[in-house]
């Protein structure tokens, strides 16, 4: 049997490269296929980047790394730092036309991340069939694809509509806040480029989701249904989830210090607080929710990052003594961890100490605390978080929020309230709630998971 060849193509940065790479090692799972990774190397090297393929290459030898090398961009005032990053993609087009055509066998797939629509061009001149790699939550697809009818049947802009209900198909009502700041103004320079990208969507023969079909079931329905996209043939949909890191290269191998802590805690009885790495606080809003967590008097594991130290590109540690309350580390010794800038998330969220988890709810931060049977306080802080909010707490209601996150600061009564290990969420393990709501809805997503994952692809 003839092997086929699929080249992958991610966005520029480790956000965009690392679900590719997930994606990658489920494609050659399967046997049979040979997988490229296509990646942007911009003329300022990134040693976040490096690192990344780095590690890749060294996790996994059979994935094939390829960089497109691109010329400097013109240097120009841009209005959002993802502007940038589109030009250079559009820039890329030579480079990836050139490395496509090279190659022998010829290549039977491309796949691209939804801000690589340019390439569609490539593809199409090439006669190779393109797909689309969304890595966030089917229901977050089923809104962005009818964002292009909204804006054309509605408002220019969502800014100022605050609360107001905005009805799609597939997924609970979203209030115009919750959307994404890149859908907040359609009339900007990236609202308009990401309204042209949205447009493109239904050009692909497909769009593989990270997701599966029990988690999302309504959404998916509706994308198939052709609902999201009425008037216009809607690709197949495929799920290709759950994509997550299986956390084994979490800290080279070595077990981190904080899983000793945590083997000496009681069953379900820690709150783990973590924000993905760029979930950083202000100040202000470090030591109000030290203030929560210490009245609370329940066990925490918090990963603490400042925007400083984010600014500085994690080359500094956060100085806990200066951010945090006076006292507050000796107060809370012994039942308190906290962590500068990183923990091992896949790992943590697998002990079983851990009872809650307040999260950004990146889509793989959702992903992971479904896998562990560990219900979510919802706290978004940017991009689509606050949609997959929406997901987590109506539709899937495995998670509470964590009220306050749209406002200037949680305040530490909220994180007193919510910072206990079953506080309107269910316990991690309980007895499955009645007629599917309320308590023990994340550890029944867990009990289903683990049937489902052998019918996933």
């Amino acid at each position: 049997m003839t092997e086929k060849t699929v080249v992958l193509y991610p966005s520029l940065g480790v956000g965009h490269l690392n679900p590719m790479a997930q994606l990658a090692k489920a494609i050659l799972r399967h046997g049979g296929v040979a997988v490229t990774i296509a990646v942007v190397d911009p003329p300022e090297k990134h040693a976040v980047l490096a690192a990344a393929l780095v590690r890749l290459a060294a996790v996994s030898p059979s994935i094939t790394v390829h960089l497109l090398p691109i010329p400097p961009c013109a240097s120009k005032q841009y209005s959002h730092p993802i502007v940038p990053i589109l030009d250079a993609l559009r820039t890329a087009n030579p480079a990836l036309r050139a490395f496509l055509a090279s190659r022998v066998p010829a290549v039977d797939a491309l796949v691209v991340d939804m801000f690589c629509t340019d390439a569609l061009d490539v593809a199409a001149e090439l006669a190779i069939p393109a797909y689309f790699f969304y890595p966030s939550a089917a229901g977050d697809l089923a809104v962005y694809l009818q964002i292009p009818d909204l804006c054309g049947a509605g408002p220019s802009s969502l800014k100022d509509m605050g609360k107001a209900a905005l009805n799609f198909a597939g997924v609970p009502a979203v209030r115009a806040l919750d959307m994404p700041d890149t859908m907040q103004d359609w009339e900007s320079d990236l609202g308009s480029v990401r309204l042209r990208q949205l447009a493109r969507m239904p050009e692909a023969a497909g769009i593989l989701v990270n997701s599966f079909e029990w988690l999302e079931s309504r959404a998916l329905k509706a994308l198939r249904d052709g609902h999201c996209l009425p008037g216009r043939s809607t690709p197949k949909i495929y799920c290709v989830g759950p994509l997550v890191d299986g956390g084994d290269a979490e800290g080279n191998g070595e077990r981190h210090t904080c899983l000793e802590w945590m083997d000496r805690q009681p069953r379900q009885s820690v709150v783990f607080l973590c924000f993905g790495s760029l979930g950083a606080f202000s100040a202000a809003q470090l030591k109000e929710t030290a203030r929560g967590l210490e009245r609370s008097g329940h066990r925490f594991l918090w990963a603490v990052r400042s925007r400083s130290s984010r600014e500085e590109q994690n080359s500094r540690e956060p100085d806990l003594q200066a951010l945090l309350p006076d006292g507050f580390l000796e107060r809370t010794r012994g039942r308190g961890l906290v962590l500068k800038n990183w923990a091992p998330q896949t790992q943590v969220l697998r002990h079983e100490a851990v009872g809650a988890f307040v999260t950004h709810c990146g889509w793989n931060s959702v992903l992971e605390a479904v896998m562990s049977g560990v219900p979510m306080i919802c706290w978004p802080l940017y991009a689509e978080q606050r949609l997959n909010k929406v997901h987590v707490v109506e539709e899937m209601k495995v998670g509470v929020v964590m009220e306050g996150y749209d406002e200037e600061l949680v305040t530490a009564d909220e994180v007193e309230a919510k910072g206990t290990a079953g506080d309107g969420v269910g316990g991690r393990g309980e007895a499955q709630g009645e007629d599917g709501d309320g308590e023990g809805n994340s550890c029944r997503c867990h009990q289903r998971w683990r049937v489902v994952s052998r019918r996933t692809w």
